[in-house]
Formats: structure tokens, C-alpha cells, sequence
């Protein structure tokens, strides 16, 4: 055995931000996770400006909500995908929120080459409930041997900009209360899936709504329960851990 021999760095960049969540308890858990491999060395942001660091990572993954990137970021990211870059986006990341004066909570379309480098843009969710996550597509490594099972956690209604490979899947039918687009015919909606883009891919997972007390300002200034969703599940740690395996088998050059 070679003594000097050393595994090589894997450089990472988690950009954790936005409304109406407890991101810090999401940074931390998805810090704890990517913290298990030794090799890799994290750098944290709010936002996507730090181009610089985003051209020399080896993966990207996003935990976000209403947090959207400049014309010019945009095409940064599909720029560093489109050359074999892998982004594990998470939860809100497709979001754009706008409350209206009626109450309403609007999803405009404003950035749709964000939208398209995901795959998707969030429009609504149904009030939080209980809803059963089927498997997709059971031969693909990503969720081979996850078995179907339920969560209580925002069930995502999206629009799609691409193909996407769906892993993970639910059905809906019924009304999005308190959203723009309400009604919701019966369908199929992505809960997990990959979006090729070149030589890259983006791996999204909607799951992962998690909230504290103080989490709805100025909405509300105290939400009177500390909400975790799909992060008290085990299988969402199993779909994480796969996801960041996946990430970090990023085709990207070096340098």
C-alpha cells in the first residue's frame, strides 16, 4: 500500500435559503449528511451568486424557497450542468411566491429558463395531509428497493419545461386551497426525478417540508407546531443519501 496515497476532495456547494421554512434545520440535517463522507468539503450560501465557487464544485445541491437566480446566474447553471455538472435540488427550490392582495398565494411564471434548466416550476399544494409515494420506475439504482409509503408532507403540483425521468410518483385529484390554480384534475405528479440537460443532470426531489415556530414571519409570528414532514421518515434519509451519492458522480471536468 502506497502510504502517501489519499482519497481525492470532492468540493460541494449548498445554497440553503428562503421563505416560510426552517432552513436552518434543513442546513444543518443536509450538512450532517454530506459530513458522513470525509472526502468532501462544503461550501454554504444563500444565494447563486457566488459563481466562482459553482464553477469549481463537483456537485450542487439546493434546499430553497422563493429563492431565484439572475438572468445571467441562470445561465451560469445551465452552462456548469450542461458541461456534466449534477444538481440535487431539493423541496422548494422550483418555487416562486407571490401573495396577493385577495389572499391568494400566485406561482408567476418570471424566470422560465430557470424553470427549464429543473425541469419544473412549482404552482400549488394541496393543504398539508397524508399521501402515498408509489414507485416510478422500481429498476432504477436511484430507487431500486424502495418500497411505496406514505408521508405527510406538501404534495407538490407542478408544471413541466422537459423530459423528466420519473422516479418517484403520487396521484392527486382535488382542490389546492389558498393557491391561484386551485382545482386540480386527477393525475400523476412527479415526487422524484431526473432532468438530463447535456452532459449533466438535475436530480429533484420534492419531498422534505419542515417548519418552526418562527418560520411564517411576517405571515404569522408564531406557527403553533414544529412541522418535520418527510424528514421524520427514514426512507426520505435512505432517497437523500442515494441522491448525494449520485451527485458526487459528477462527469464535470476538473478545473
Amino acid at each position: 500500500m502506497n502510504p502517501t496515497a489519499h482519497p481525492k476532495r470532492i468540493d460541494c456547494v449548498l445554497i440553503a435559503s428562503g421563505k416560510y421554512h426552517d432552513i436552518d434545520f434543513a442546513r444543518l440535517e443536509l450538512l450532517k449528511l454530506l459530513g458522513e463522507d470525509e472526502r468532501i468539503r462544503v461550501r454554504v450560501f444563500e444565494d447563486y451568486c457566488h459563481l466562482e465557487a459553482l464553477r469549481a464544485a463537483d456537485f450542487l445541491v439546493t434546499y430553497t424557497c422563493d429563492v431565484v437566480p439572475s438572468l445571467a446566474e441562470q445561465e451560469a447553471l445551465r452552462a456548469w450542468v450542461e458541461q456534466g455538472g449534477r444538481w440535487f435540488a431539493l423541496h422548494g427550490t422550483n418555487s416562486i411566491l407571490r401573495f396577493l392582495d385577495n389572499g391568494l398565494v400566485d406561482s408567476p411564471a418570471w424566470a422560465p429558463h430557470f424553470m427549464q434548466i429543473l425541469g419544473t416550476q412549482f404552482i400549488a399544494h394541496p393543504p398539508i395531509a397524508p399521501y402515498r409515494v408509489e414507485v416510478a420506475d422500481p429498476t432504477h439504482e436511484l430507487v431500486r428497493g424502495i418500497e411505496p409509503f406514505e408521508t405527510t408532507d406538501e404534495l407538490y403540483l407542478s408544471d413541466t419545461h422537459a423530459d423528466l425521468h420519473v422516479l418517484l410518483d403520487t396521484e392527486f385529484e382535488g382542490d389546492a386551497t389558498g393557491f391561484v390554480r386551485s382545482r386540480w384534475r386527477h393525475a400523476r405528479h412527479p415526487v422524484m426525478y431526473l432532468r438530463e440537460l447535456g452532459q449533466g443532470a438535475v436530480l429533484y426531489l420534492t419531498l422534505g417540508h419542515c417548519r418552526g415556530h418562527y418560520d411564517l414571519q411576517p405571515l404569522m409570528d408564531h406557527w403553533p407546531t414544529v412541522d418535520r414532514c418527510a424528514w421524520d421518515l427514514p426512507v426520505f434519509h435512505r432517497l437523500l443519501r442515494r441522491g448525494l451519492a449520485w451527485a458526487q458522480a459528477s462527469s464535470k471536468p476538473a478545473g
